[in-house]
């Protein structure tokens, strides 16, 4: 059984494999190609224009958030459903971070969509937009680890407890 510090190296050390040329055998340090799904990958990074895209991942508690940023041209967003797209990006990011935490550990990353991914886009000029979503996933065999925004409760000593007491007294 791993622990909650093995899981959380497990996620981070995937995400960071993922870095941009990763796609290319001369790129990785290991030598080995990997295609997370990004729209970077396609195309030459030499002859063609250049796609910016990425994704960033953030723990909190039990839950894994990833997140999706990209610069699109304004016409992409009028021509279909930008929130499938950006869904369909994160769930592609998703099954990367599977497969590379498989092959990092040995043990399989359970992720459960928790809610429907989050947009937003944003004007930089009249030609092109900046993309953000979100989507918060359950971490699997994650045990041990306290909800966020839960109440915490009093875990003072008797001794320290009576010595407080006794300053408000006088």
């Amino acid at each position: 059984m791993a622990t909650v510090l093995d899981i959380v190296r497990g996620i981070s050390q995937a995400a960071a494999n993922a870095h941009d040329g990763s796609q290319y055998e001369n790129y990785s340090f290991d030598g080995k190609a990997r295609k997370i799904g990004l729209k970077r990958e396609e195309g030459d990074p030499i002859v063609d224009t250049r796609v910016v895209d990425g994704f960033g991942v953030n723990f909190h508690g039990s839950s894994l958030r990833i997140s999706y940023q990209s610069d699109i041209k304004l016409k992409d967003v009028y021509a279909g459903d930008i929130e499938a797209d950006v869904d369909e990006m994160i769930e592609n990011v998703a099954k990367y971070l599977k497969k590379e935490y498989k092959k990092i550990t040995g043990d399989s990353l359970s992720l459960t969509a928790e809610g429907e991914v989050s947009v937003l886009v944003q004007n930089t000029s009249k030609v092109r937009v900046f993309v953000t979503g979100k989507k918060s996933y359950k971490i699997g065999n994650l045990d041990g680890v306290t909800k966020v925004l839960e109440p915490s409760e009093d875990r003072l000593d008797k001794s320290i407890r009576d010595f407080i007491a006794l300053g408000k007294n006088n």
